[in-house]
């Protein structure tokens, strides 16, 4: 579908069984969790500017806040801008879950020669779907032919030989690369002029980004004034990386064994969403939305719904700290 990321498609909530959740342990929202509980598992949407690597930004983001752990999600070249997600403090294992998301980009691709609009288009068009990519030189990974997926290709404008167009495309996809074979197909040949990132699924130009100089500002505003409103408006909670995942939300007593490393049995299910495949990575989240793990699921959602027995996703990474909820599972052990 055109214009749509993986993370744009629509899903359901399956009730898989009528239950509660105790208001005695979690957190009852995310909009209102401790400041202090965020600058440790928070996440940021950095408006990366031109020059610095992606390294040395997640550095000073972490001298900013005065914290010991900053990770992003995707580099992007030190002259490329754009969207760069942060994750802070225990965040920083959610950047991969960004992988299936989706990127988003704007381009500025400059022909060598003039072409005509029709032919422009044409050829976009054809690099739509799956294509075949070696990394380019300049790259930091190991150059072998890899499949791609670019989700679709808008243009923008025409001026002369210079084309603008956004495109939506699977992680790891090389646009400098995309304009370079465009420009082949062309016949023209061509190069990327300019480039910028302005999706990397839920993370939009348009919520929440913030360069910098915002950040520092509004962690000084917190530090001195303790206004904690522009850096609540910046640091996200965990759980907005964690959107374009589909997700199973479990019982109250089956949370803390997942803390624990256990994988989620089928009567530890209230509700899911719809079109889980089998190995999906899938968010087992609490019945309040917290984030508890990411999982690989065992069955579809279907089978999932049917189930009275057996595992039904296997926990890969856990994110949600041991205790917040009650260990009721190792009570159950001992008797």
């Amino acid at each position: 579908m055109p214009g749509i990321l993986p993370s744009d498609l629509p899903r359901e909530l399956i009730v898989k069984t009528s239950h509660s959740t105790s208001s005695d342990y979690g957190f009852l929202s995310l909009d209102n969790l401790p400041i202090e509980y965020l600058l440790e598992n928070g996440v940021i949407s950095l408006d990366k500017p031109a020059g610095p690597t992606s390294h040395e930004v997640a550095t000073w983001v972490r001298s900013i806040l005065n914290i010991e752990r900053v990770g992003h999600g995707g580099t992007l070249d030190p002259g490329v801008t754009g969207i760069l997600p942060l994750g802070i403090g225990n965040a920083t294992k959610a950047m991969q879950a960004l992988l299936p998301a989706g990127k988003e980009y704007v381009c500025v691709l400059e022909l060598h020669e003039m072409a005509s609009e029709a032919r422009i288009q044409e050829v976009l068009a054809e690099f739509v779907g799956k294509v075949y990519q070696k990394p380019p030189l300049r790259s930091s990974v190991k150059r072998v032919l890899r499949v791609r997926e670019i989700y679709y290709i808008d243009i923008n404008e025409i001026k002369g030989k210079l084309v603008l167009f956004h495109a939506g495309c699977q992680a790891g996809t090389y646009i400098r690369k995309l304009c370079y074979d465009v420009g082949e197909a062309l016949g023209s040949g061509g190069h990327m002029r300019e480039l910028r990132r302005t999706r990397v699924g839920a993370f939009r130009e348009d919520e929440h980004l913030c360069t910098l100089l915002d950040l520092k500002d509004a962690y000084q505003f917190w530090r001195e004034d303790g206004d904690e409103q522009e850096l609540r408006r910046y640091v996200q909670p965990i759980e907005f990386a964690m959107k374009h995942l589909p997700e199973i939300n479990v019982r109250d007593s089956a949370v803390d064994a997942i803390c624990h490393g256990a994988s989620l049995a089928a009567s530890g299910v209230v509700s899911l969403s719809n079109g889980i495949k089998k190995d999906d990575a899938v968010a087992l989240k609490t019945m309040k939305g917290e984030i508890i793990a990411i999982a690989k699921a065992a069955a579809t959602s279907d089978a999932i719904i049917k189930a009275n027995s057996g595992l039904v996703a296997m926990t890969e990474r856990v994110f949600m700290e041991r205790g917040r909820y009650p260990s009721q599972w190792k009570k159950r052990t001992k008797e």
